[in-house]
């Protein structure tokens, strides 16, 4: 796994790179209670807009990390929003994008340097 600085976390899956949030974020925000993912097929740049969080704290958005395509969206999250809580690091994943060049991830941190960001 690869994660970003806005505590997301990526993983490969043959061709695909499958998003989530990290449990700091999920632990940070408290109790989800709404997820709004945009559509599969849409093409995104780096920094686009995919998700929105709503939480009894606050609002988040959950950002493209690379360039790329979502050819997937996780419909479990719009039923039951509070897996998000229960399982960020595995069935509350968020989306999954096609990218032109998976070694683009080398440039995101390992798990130990997140734990150090976070530390």
């Amino acid at each position: 796994m690869k994660f970003t600085e806005e505590h997301e976390w990526l993983k490969v899956e043959g061709d695909l790179v499958v998003v989530g949030i990290t449990e700091h974020a999920a632990e940070a925000l408290g109790d989800v209670v709404f997820v709004d993912l945009k559509d599969a097929g849409l093409t995104v740049a780096k920094g686009d807009e995919v998700a929105v969080i709503e939480s009894v704290k606050a609002a988040s958005d959950i950002l493209a990390p690379l360039d790329g395509e979502v050819v997937e969206v996780n419909p479990a999250l719009g039923d039951n929003p509070a897996l998000v809580n229960e399982d960020p690091m595995g069935k509350a994943w968020f989306f999954k994008m096609k990218v032109a060049d998976l070694s683009a991830l080398d440039g995101f941190m390992d798990e130990d340097a997140y734990k150090a960001m976070i530390g």
